[in-house]
């Protein structure tokens, strides 16, 4: 096959994968194509954890033909056992010919060896293919299995003169339905939404995902259901010890982590803030902490050691401004509305910088129409 065969093969199974994008958390999203005399005999992609992998799939699908076939995967087989067998074995009883990845898995129970037992076995192996495409797939995924924490995605709502709201506080609406609906998405596909307890009290938000919002049309109905299903864990952070257990964030029966500094943990406020009627989908969490604030880096490797990939930041201008300051932003999305809230209104976030020098710059990554809002999505740029 030439190589441009090999790249429409590997886009097809990229796209496969990409259909996994609400569903296949903690896991990564993959697909698979098995090609036999130029004809696709199998495909295949992983839906939700637990289930067979992309692999299995696509071999399950081709049935005998699959001897002598080239495998086409977006990341490498893995060679574990785990919730399901080895893909890399699975591959080998096929007796396929030839396996074509996109990337290798960052995973240190794969790393390689997945590709290596291949290789052993007298399997033609090549790549990676399409390697930019592949990582751009599964960024939570590999920053756990590298860094130990998720991939931070920070969304905000702002004025075309950069305000998210009045000095009140008061914020709905400042963009339009449709850029709420696409938030609902950014939503559906994290592990986890992180808020502060002043945008719950304030927002009398419920952080949930709203499946009559999410228009899913493009997923197949068992990853509807699944999306249906599954909430993110709700991440609360509240030092100041003063959400009720009768809000109405706590009263809906989703995973929620309340979050709280260890400098308070043996105040009187803190037993009388654990001895509250939770219920039982609310866990409490104390975290070391700096002048009674969070230790933002260690939330994360907490949430990375709980198998978080991608989480969302839904937060005012201060926790936004203290996740960007401390660089543990990954993305920044905005949503900018054709409206003016004035000089008076609340910033995008809460950055005391006092020079040109000081500035942070970012790197534009994507701008689009959404209803009649702009999303732009950007990250921070170092280089910049």
């Amino acid at each position: 096959m030439t190589i441009n065969t090999d790249g429409a093969y590997m886009a097809r199974a990229l796209r496969l994968a990409e259909l996994g994008r609400y569903t296949t958390m903690p896991n990564p999203r993959v697909g698979c194509v098995l090609v036999k005399d130029s004809h696709i005999i199998g495909e295949g992609w992983h839906k939700t954890a637990g289930d067979n992998h992309a692999e299995i799939m696509a071999l399950a699908a081709a049935g005998d033909r699959a001897q002598g076939s080239t495998a086409y995967v977006t990341l490498e087989p893995c060679s574990h056992q785990g919730k399901t067998g080895p893909c890399s074995e699975a591959l080998i009883a096929a007796n396929i010919k030839r396996l074509v990845y996109a990337m290798e898995d960052p995973n240190p129970k794969v790393a390689g060896q997945g590709l290596a037992r291949l290789r052993d076995a007298g399997v033609e192996v090549t790549g990676p293919l399409l390697e930019d495409s592949a990582l751009a797939l599964n960024p939570g995924f590999i920053q756990r299995m590298v860094k130990h924490i998720p991939y931070v995605r920070c969304k905000m709502a702002m004025s075309l003169d950069g305000r998210t709201a009045m000095t009140s506080g008061e914020s709905k609406w400042v963009t339009s339905r449709r850029a709420r609906e696409d938030v609902q998405r950014l939503r559906a596909r994290s592990c986890a939404v992180i808020s502060s307890v002043d945008t719950v009290l304030f927002d009398d938000a419920s952080l949930t995902v709203r499946k009559e919002d999410l228009n899913l049309d493009i997923l197949s109905s068992i990853c509807t259901t699944a999306v249906a299903e599954k909430q993110p864990l709700r991440v609360i952070l509240d030092s100041s010890l003063r959400l009720s257990e009768y809000s109405k964030l706590i009263q809906i029966a989703s995973p929620i982590l309340l979050v709280h500094a260890q400098t308070v943990s043996a105040s009187s406020d803190a037993h009388e803030y654990q001895d509250k009627k939770w219920p039982a989908h609310v866990e409490l969490l104390s975290l070391p902490a700096t002048d009674g604030k969070i230790d933002l880096r260690q939330l994360l490797l907490e949430l990375g050691q709980r198998e978080c990939n991608e989480v969302l930041l839904e937060a005012g201008p201060t926790l936004a401004g203290s996740f960007l300051r401390q660089g543990l932003l990954d993305e920044i999305i905005v949503y900018m509305a054709p409206k003016l809230l004035g000089s008076q209104a609340k910033p995008l976030f809460e950055l005391p910088l006092q020079s040109m020098a000081a500035q942070l710059p970012l790197s534009i990554v994507d701008i689009r129409a959404v209803g009649s809002d702009w999303r732009i999505t950007a990250k921070p740029d170092p280089e910049g």
